[in-house]
């Protein structure tokens, strides 16, 4: 009878603490809405720990930190729990951190000579660690093997260490043989330039540069540095002069039509070609611009401007390039010739060349 008297007087309890919660709402839970950054606010379940722990924020985790850095413990377990909370920064790869943490725990003075080498140790692999990865990012490559091997000497076992003195070794052998592929194309070119020059030069060509107001004299004596400094040795549309196994040069070449402002360009002119064979092919279909049709290569006259002079060269569509390059009065700008073409007997050719002196190319 007593039994079921103090079950009786259980059930009611019960009762009575559930009809609480039908009444009364539960204070404390989580919100439906925020239920899981809430439940990383318990330190038992934190994915990852606040960088500071301010205890009104985290209680909990402030209480807890108290208790972990207690310094009634005896310095042997303050220093122990040091070590394990830099390698917990390892881990993360917070060094900078992990070499706080190892600090702290030398500072403890423990007695325990095994513990103090680790913490010595451990914080070398981290700063260590720390210098290569800043000299990897700066992609300095062979520092970074250096401060891998300076901390290999402490622990040569170190996993991460060595990993990352193998990446870094890897890098800085990419990065040498790559200076070494760049400082042959770079001899490359120099040959390919200096033959170039000797060509250009024994064919009496005259070349300029963009700079405006050069003169003769200085054109000729800074031919090789045009080159070589790479100024004009491609021009604004990708192409560049070239010399082929017979020694013959092939220019890029510009033609310009000023009545319509449209132009056409030929990637590779060779010396010996003639003006009328690529007039030709140009002008093989009549272009869309010209409305007219009257750009038919029978009609055709070229010309090429004396700058210095403000004069104009008629050049002979039977010409070869290279007979016209080598005229005393053409300078080839920025390793592109150019030409004017007209329709000869268009009201535009009689009043563009109106007032103008002109020379007749034989």
């Amino acid at each position: 009878m007593e039994r079921l008297g103090v079950d009786a007087v259980s059930d009611d309890a019960m009762d009575s603490f559930l009809e609480k919660f039908q009444s009364q709402p539960y204070r404390g839970g989580f919100h439906e809405d925020q239920w899981e950054e809430e439940f990383e606010k318990i330190p038992l379940f934190m994915k990852k720990a606040p960088s500071e722990i301010d205890p009104k924020e985290n209680p909990d985790l402030a209480c807890l930190q108290s208790i972990i850095f207690d310094d009634e413990r005896s310095a042997e377990e303050q220093a122990k729990t040091y070590k394990d909370e830099g390698n917990d920064y390892f881990k993360e790869k917070d060094y900078k951190k992990a070499v706080i943490s190892y600090t702290e725990g030398l500072k403890k003075k423990c007695a325990d000579p095994d513990l103090n080498v680790v913490l010595y140790t451990n914080r070398a692999a981290a700063q260590y660690y720390l210098g290569a990865l800043c000299h990897l990012e700066l992609k300095n490559f062979a520092e970074a093997v250096s401060w891998c091997d300076e901390g290999l000497q402490i622990d040569a076992k170190e996993k991460k260490l060595v990993a990352t003195r193998a990446k870094a070794d890897k890098l800085k052998r990419t990065e040498q043989r790559d200076i070494r592929k760049a400082k042959l194309k770079e001899k490359k070119e120099q040959n390919q330039n200096e033959t170039l020059i000797q060509a250009v030069k024994a064919r009496n060509i005259r070349l300029i540069s963009e700079a405006a107001g050069e003169d003769e004299d200085s054109a000729s004596e800074g031919l090789g540095e045009l080159f070589l400094d790479g100024l004009i040795s491609e021009n604004p549309y990708g192409a560049t002069m070239s010399l082929d196994d017979q020694g013959r040069l092939s220019w890029p070449v510009l033609f310009l039509y000023p009545e319509y402002g449209q132009s056409d360009f030929i990637s590779a002119f060779h010396e010996d070609s003639r003006f009328i064979d690529h007039l030709m092919v140009m002008f093989g279909e009549m272009p869309s611009w010209d409305l007219e049709q009257k750009y038919c290569p029978d009609n055709l006259e070229l010309y090429f401007e004396d700058e210095e002079r403000a004069e104009l060269h008629q050049v002979p569509p039977e010409s070869t390039l290279l007979h016209t390059l080598q005229h005393p009065r053409y300078s080839v700008k920025a390793l592109t010739p150019a030409f004017l073409v007209f329709v000869g007997s268009s009201p535009f050719c009689k009043n563009y060349l109106r007032g103008r002196k002109v020379h007749q190319i034989k």
